[in-house]
């Protein structure tokens, strides 16, 4: 609420033809459309991501197909950007008709608002992802733009950033189905009906501290705690610092164990430890929209999964 607030009053503001400096609003854009699009990732050729996910193991490997999907979808989004920067300038220098789409992006630019059309579609669907300012937007894009290009260079990541996906829910199922092909061997094989999510938190905390991957399953880091802490003495959720809103949590090991011997182990675990079964969204807004999956968090004895619930 908060932040619509603000927004709304940022839009009521007066639109003039120059700032305090004397320097006119449009060049201003100008000048960040042209430093936004020197900063832009070159474009993902698709004959290029193909040839290079083929010697990733081709479209055989669920983990591929998940980044083939998600690259397409990247791939979009870095046109727009382009497309409506240049087409921008172009308004502003006075060789093209100024759009309506394009004005709403000068006063978002100017204002260091996200475009409209950069994070929704037409029928205001989510086109790319959602940030409230455009710094942080522009940031997010550099930072997944990294993570795919490591990975397509044939350097699977040792831990992925969860939350830097279209589709994160996509990315997990895909794990699942990987841990069902390396049970699938043998008498007891494993059906993907049967998988379902295990977590633990890790002791690592950072990123660089992870040298390879687990042998099973994924490492997922940047997943932050609200309305806790996690203590690695403990072991477990302790109450958060005053003033505190968010914490960082470890690194979070998801694997697929069987539901069958998941519900032995967890019966033996319910008599010595307690779990709060924790939602993880894709966003700071918990809704079911946003929902990606729910983490096991050990809890103190004296305060049980119960007295986490926001």
């Amino acid at each position: 609420e908060s932040n619509s607030l603000f927004k709304t009053l940022g839009e009521t503001q007066p639109k003039g033809g120059g700032n305090d400096g004397g320097i006119p609003r449009e060049d201003v854009v100008y000048k960040k459309a042209s430093e936004l699009l020197s900063r832009l990732p070159e474009d993902y050729e698709e004959d290029d991501y193909n040839a290079k996910i083929r010697k990733l193991g081709g479209m055989n490997v669920p983990m591929n197909i998940f980044l083939f999907q998600e690259i397409q979808r990247f791939q979009n989004v870095i046109s727009k950007v382009r497309s409506t920067l240049l087409q921008l300038q172009l308004a502003i220098k006075g060789e093209v008709v100024m759009t309506s789409e394009l004005q709403e992006t000068l006063d978002s630019v100017f204002d260091a608002r996200v475009p409209h059309y950069w994070e929704n579609t037409l029928t205001g669907d989510e086109f790319s992802w959602r940030l409230p300012t455009l710094g942080l937007w522009f940031s997010s894009l550099l930072d997944r733009d990294k993570q795919y290009r490591t990975w397509l260079n044939g350097i699977r990541p040792n831990s992925y950033w969860l939350t830097g996906f279209f589709n994160p829910n996509g990315c997990l199922t895909a794990m699942k189905q990987e841990v069902a092909r390396n049970h699938n061997k043998g008498e007891k094989k494993w059906s993907l009906n049967e998988v379902v999510y295990h977590t633990e938190v890790t002791n690592i905390e950072r990123l660089e501290q992870i040298k390879a991957p687990p042998d099973e399953g994924i490492y997922v880091h940047g997943l932050t705690l609200e309305g806790a802490a996690w203590s690695r003495a403990e072991g477990n959720l302790v109450e958060s610092a005053p003033k505190t809103l968010f914490a960082l949590l470890p690194v979070l090991y998801v694997t697929g164990k069987n539901v069958r011997s998941q519900e032995e182990k967890t019966e033996k675990k319910e008599r010595k430890v307690l779990q709060y079964e924790c939602p993880v969204y894709k966003y700071a807004c918990r809704t079911d929209q946003y929902l990606i999956f729910f983490a096991s968090l050990n809890c103190p004895k004296e305060k049980p999964p119960n007295h986490w619930c926001l």
